[in-house]
């Protein structure tokens, strides 16, 4: 029904673009912000005056609790860390291996893949989706006005003919199933709400065109959609890989540690019913659902981030119980930053976007009425909006106590963070092998790098994160929606 309305009305009174703009406005707080409840103002507040009540206390204080600021970031990420582990406890349990019988018929899907100058991965990318168990019905390629030779490949390659701009073209001689939509270059999220808008089947899935999909990842996701009618976005589970080159190996490894941990907790808050991140390199969303909250935002900067808000929003609005969910069955691999200035780059645009909809929908932090969305997940949210800062500060003020020789400070500090490489070393030891055991796979990662990790990891990577986020909030502070 929502399908049928988008193509009346586009023809009737304006652009695609123009009515999903129209039900984003109806419908995002952004545009009519709901008023902030008392209890999102103290919680962003504390985050705040916590931080600054520990830093003052650098100043003048002496002894281990001069460090007090290192003491919060460390006992924070401790206690999220105990709470992945008690949420994953059932993965360890015993599973029966027979293969589960369907529970519904699986809706049809199409495929979406926005890419622009991406001639150089999509043949990888296409080749995965032609070797699915269950292939989907449509794989569209939204031509975000490419000019690197895409258009070349596409016809000669793939034997696709080019419609007008904004009309999908017809099926290929090589593969009925590919089909192409030519678009003038309007971002990501503009060329997947035109997609969006003209697909014809119950689900699309957003694949990112440097993303490779396992054989049984469509199959998996649809089988979620058709086992749960209230199911509206769900995000596969990913593995970085990044081009060759000594740069590149050092940051895949510590990436692969960090997905591995990233996808266990969005598991975690699943099971809480408080998913919000899923990864737009590979998720999949009921259409219907998705055109009735207007599509995906242009003018955010993690315009899939913002798009789980907006709809759990409006589930919670209009009473739909509307649900999220990660799909362990559905893995995949996608690239990921090889070089420290791509990397600092995509972290500045991601914490960036993160501010973005943490302050637009700052309305649920804290909300009882949104179950424990509102009063579990968007509060240590708001913590993690400064997060960064607590880290960083810490690092600093070591530093700084290192270079006058207060060892008072020093070596209770050394103590303390002896304990957190020991506590991070075992959380290591325990994703990887609940990891493995969720996504049935033999062998994920080494256990023996993992320990060598576990020691470097607080003292380069995890301070490269947080030099990035703080990025991210210069991007925010500037308003800025450049990716």
């Amino acid at each position: 029904m929502t399908g049928q309305l988008i193509a009346e009305e586009t023809v009737v009174g304006g652009t695609i673009a123009g009515l999903l703009a129209r039900r984003r406005q109806a419908i995002s707080p952004r545009f009519s912000p709901p008023p902030t409840p008392l209890a999102s103002v103290l919680i962003h507040g504390a985050v705040l005056l916590l931080w600054v009540a520990l830093f003052w206390r650098a100043l003048g204080g002496g002894g281990v609790f001069a460090w007090s600021v290192g003491l919060a970031y460390v006992g924070y990420d401790t206690l999220l860390l105990c709470f992945v582990f008690r949420q994953t406890l059932a993965l360890a349990r015993p599973r029966a291996t027979q293969p589960r019988m369907p529970t519904g018929t699986a809706p049809t899907a199409t495929v979406i893949i926005a890419a622009h100058d991406e001639a150089a991965v999509l043949p990888s990318t296409l080749a995965a989706l032609a070797a699915q168990t269950d292939p989907a019905e449509v794989v569209l390629i939204a031509d975000d006005g490419s000019t690197d030779g895409t258009a070349s490949l596409l016809a000669e390659r793939y034997g696709l003919l080019a419609a007008e701009p904004g009309r999908i073209g017809p099926s290929g001689r090589l593969d009925p199933s590919l089909r192409w939509l030519r678009l003038p270059q309007g971002g990501k999220a503009s060329a997947l709400n035109v997609a969006v808008a003209l697909a014809d089947t119950e689900l699309v899935m957003t694949i990112d065109a440097d993303t490779v999909v396992e054989p049984d990842a469509l199959a998996a996701m649809r089988q979620a959609f058709a086992d749960d009618p209230r199911l509206v976005a769900a995000t596969g589970v990913l593995f970085p890989f990044c081009d060759a080159g000594l740069s590149g190996r050092i940051l895949q490894w510590f990436q692969g540690y960090e997905y591995v941990r990233n996808f266990l907790s969005r598991y975690a808050w699943a099971r809480m019913d408080g998913l919000l991140l899923l990864s737009g390199a590979f998720s999949c969303y009921r259409r219907d659902a998705l055109l009735a909250v207007g599509g995906f935002d242009p003018d955010c900067l993690v315009e899939d981030y913002e798009l789980t808000h907006r709809m759990r929003d409006h589930g919670v609005r209009q009473g739909l119980g509307w649900r999220t969910a990660v799909v362990g069955g559905a893995q995949g691999r996608t690239e990921v930053p090889g070089t420290v200035g791509a990397f600092l780059q995509q972290r500045r645009r991601w914490f960036g976007g993160f501010l973005q909809t943490q302050y637009w929908y700052r309305h649920m932090v804290g909300n009882r009425r949104y179950g424990r969305l509102g009063t579990a997940m968007l509060p240590v949210k708001a913590i993690d909006t400064l997060q960064p800062f607590y880290g960083l500060t810490g690092a600093v003020l070591l530093l700084v106590f290192l270079a006058t020789g207060r060892l008072g400070v020093l070596l209770p500090a050394g103590i303390v963070i002896a304990a957190k490489i020991g506590i991070d070393l075992a959380f290591h030891l325990w994703t990887l092998r609940v990891y493995r055991l969720w996504l049935r796979r033999e062998r994920t990662m080494s256990p023996l790098l993992a320990v060598l990790a576990s020691f470097l990891e607080p003292f380069t990577f995890q301070l490269l994160r947080h030099a990035g986020a703080a990025l991210g909030w210069w991007s925010f502070l500037r308003r800025s929606r450049r990716w």
